[in-house]
């Protein structure tokens, strides 16, 4: 009980100072958690508790003799896990042990500072793992945080309260703000962030691959995640034109449908359109693979500063290196394709091919389908209508499928998502000697109200089909449009009104709901405004702001030029807008010089060293032109000051001596 008691008492200056400072540290610390090793931060969070603890009770400090032991064993432990000290995810783990360390070895003023201002260093660190909005804001907080720890271990007199700390500490964050703006816009910017991407965007998203098996796709469909933004600069089309076209898979092994290696060409035939097209910019997020997005079809390569994309034979959008980085493009697409020119009969054959011994109950079907129609379109509205009439259904949880998965999906479970659909299709298709295969993508989006911009989600990802007709070319046959129809039309506008909000627990429909959504596109909005002009501010982004400043094409060194000159601008505006330090003044020695100025005028100036008494008696002994009574009056004026200046008067208030000093001022007038 005494101990609670003890701990429960108004803390001292030093203990809450020191705790602010744990509190700085963990904000530091806390966006790594997930980055560093199991290990790293359970060692990180015993000594942070430790350094609490000894904070709360008062104790001593471990010795060094302690300290310096597990230290070494927590470094050969980061090169156990590492195999190096150097680079950034060991170098990240290093410094936070560092840091944790240091907190049990702070001794004198020089230990904190290390500790603060390694501190600032490893926040930097958090932007190697995510530059996401909500880091940059939590690191925003961190620093006033910060701050505010660092100027309440340099109060010497009374502290303000943490509240007024916090003010302070945010008030010096804004003065950098103008220099900063200055230095992100002007900076000679390279290809790429400064220190490499971050973590993030080198880990594989849950996205689509360059392989499709029953169920892959159903999963992306749990998935809310961004796969990319997309801003018309035309009109939207319908929802059942949205088929943003991904990878088209042409080989089958009986289970899994991949890309063929020599599908992979370069090169494609022109292509004859009709109707307008449709322009956009695709805001594409990193997913470890290599390609790219865009309404069927697109006319050409976007063109994208320091990549090589190029416009392969299966109209595909595919870069030459993985996107493990945000990207933008420009694309324009035509929704109406007349003919596709025939491509080598080569490639058509290849699209029929089938693995033997494998699914011959779909064989067979396909053989009667083949016997009883006329021509491949009417094969193709065959199946279609077996689609239609036979029992299928659309779901995101389909049964397990043997090793002949087609002939189990069309004669036994008859329900799947749309990869089982365009894969029973396909193969079906082949069967009966038309050219086909599978297309990955996405299909439809969500329009935000808040910015305009579409959103396409992994939950939008699709896989449909494409069949090669005599006189037609390819032909996009979406099964799933069958079986689903409303999967494929419903608005973009309006695409999620109807969907469950919190796993279903807050109803669909309800005002709970709306406002939950509303959250999320205000949300939505403002992050994907922090990727178009924050993270995608690229060197060609730099020089179309200088151009529309009037510069034109200007060199590097230009570019330092006028960051210097802009950044001095910046800095002697601030000096001049902020107040200069104003001593206070101090009232009585105000009213003691008023009477030195006045003795001044009279012929009888204070000497620097004179005191008060001093001058006093020389005044007084000396033959001044001062009345008696003015005489007098100074004399009293002079007692009085030094009364107070130097000792105490304890029948008058210190206004009542300022009023007793001016009123005999008046009279020595």
């Amino acid at each position: 009980m005494k101990q609670l008691a003890t701990m429960l008492r108004p803390m001292s200056r030093d203990k809450a100072n020191t705790l602010l400072l744990l509190f700085a540290c963990t904000l530091v610390l806390a966006p790594n958690v997930l980055n560093l090793p199991p290990w790293v931060v359970a060692t990180c969070s015993v000594m942070l508790l430790w350094r609490g603890w000894i904070t709360f009770r008062g104790n001593r400090m471990p010795s060094r003799w302690l300290l310096l032991p597990l230290a070494l064993l927590t470094m050969g432990g980061v090169y156990l896990t590492f195999r190096t000290f150097v680079g950034s995810e060991a170098g990240v783990a290093v410094l936070t042990l560092l840091l944790t360390f240091k907190l049990l070895e702070m001794h004198a003023s020089r230990d904190l500072f290390a500790v603060i201002f390694l501190g600032f260093f490893l926040l930097l660190t958090n932007f190697l793992n995510s530059q996401s909005l909500a880091i940059a804001a939590l690191s925003i907080s961190t620093v006033i945080v910060m701050l505010a720890a660092q100027l309440s271990f340099q109060y010497t007199d009374a502290i303000p309260s943490l509240r007024k700390r916090l003010q302070l500490a945010g008030k010096i964050l804004l003065l950098a703000v103008p220099l900063t703006v200055v230095l992100f816009l002007l900076f000679p910017r390279i290809q790429g962030p400064l220190w490499g991407m971050p973590n993030d965007s080198k880990t594989a998203r849950s996205g689509l691959s360059s392989s499709m098996s029953p169920g892959n796709i159903a999963k992306l469909a749990l998935s809310g995640e961004v796969a990319f933004r997309v801003k018309f600069t035309d009109q939207i089309p319908p929802s059942h034109q949205l088929y943003w076209r991904g990878i088209v898979l042409d080989q089958y092994d009986g289970r899994t449908w991949t890309k063929a290696a020599d599908s992979r060409r370069s090169s494609h035939t022109p292509l004859q359109t009709q109707g307008t097209p449709v322009g956009y910019q695709v805001t594409q997020e990193a997913s470890s693979e290599s390609w790219l997005f865009a309404l069927e079809m697109p006319t050409a390569a976007p063109q994208l500063a320091g990549k090589f994309i190029a416009y392969t034979s299966a109209y595909e959008l595919r870069a030459a290196r993985p996107i493990t980085e945000r990207i933008r493009y420009d694309v324009t697409s035509h929704l109406h394709v007349d003919f596709l020119p025939q491509p080598d009969p080569t490639i058509l054959q290849q699209l029929l091919s089938l693995p033997p011994n494998y699914n011959p109950r779909t064989l067979a079907l396909a053989t009667q389908i083949r016997r009883d129609t006329s021509g491949d379109q009417a094969a193709i509205e065959r199946v279609l209508q077996l689609f239609r009439s036979a029992p299928f259904r659309y779901t995101l949880e389909p049964p397990l499928l043997g090793v002949n998965s087609v002939d189990d999906f069309l004669f036994s479970t008859r329900a799947g998502f749309c990869e089982h659909y365009a894969s029973a299709f396909v193969v079906l298709m082949r069967a009966m000697g038309i050219p086909s295969r599978v297309v990955t993508g996405y299909q439809g989006g969500q329009i935000n109200p808040v910015d305009g911009y579409m959103i396409i989600r992994q939950s939008d990802a699709h896989a449909w089909t494409e069949v090669w007709l005599a006189q037609r070319g390819w032909v996009r046959i979406d099964p799933t449009a069958v079986i689903a129809p409303e999967r494929i039309s419903r608005d973009a506008a309006t695409a999620d009104a109807a969907e469950p909000v919190l796993g279903g627990l807050v109803a669909a429909n309800s005002g709970t709901a709306t406002w939950l959504r509303s959250m999320r596109f205000q949300w939505e909005a403002i992050n994907n405004g922090w990727n178009q002009w924050v993270l995608n501010y690229t060197p060609d982004e730099q020089k179309n702001l200088l151009r529309s400043l009037g510069f034109g094409n200007i060199d590097w060194q230009t570019l330092v030029l006028l960051l210097l000159l802009a950044g001095a601008t910046v800095m002697t505006a601030l000096a001049a807008l902020l107040p200069g330090v104003r001593r206070k003044t101090d009232p009585l020695a105000a009213v003691y010089v008023q009477f030195g100025k006045l003795m001044t005028r009279r012929g009888y100036p204070r000497h620097p060293h004179e005191g008060p008494r001093t001058y006093a008696q020389r005044l007084l002994a000396a033959d001044t032109a001062l009345t008696e009574k003015r005489k007098h009056a100074a004399g009293k004026f002079i007692t009085l000051y030094e009364q107070v200046r130097y000792g105490r008067v304890e029948h008058l208030s210190p206004s009542d001596v300022l009023a007793t000093l001016k009123s005999l001022l008046t009279q020595i007038r």
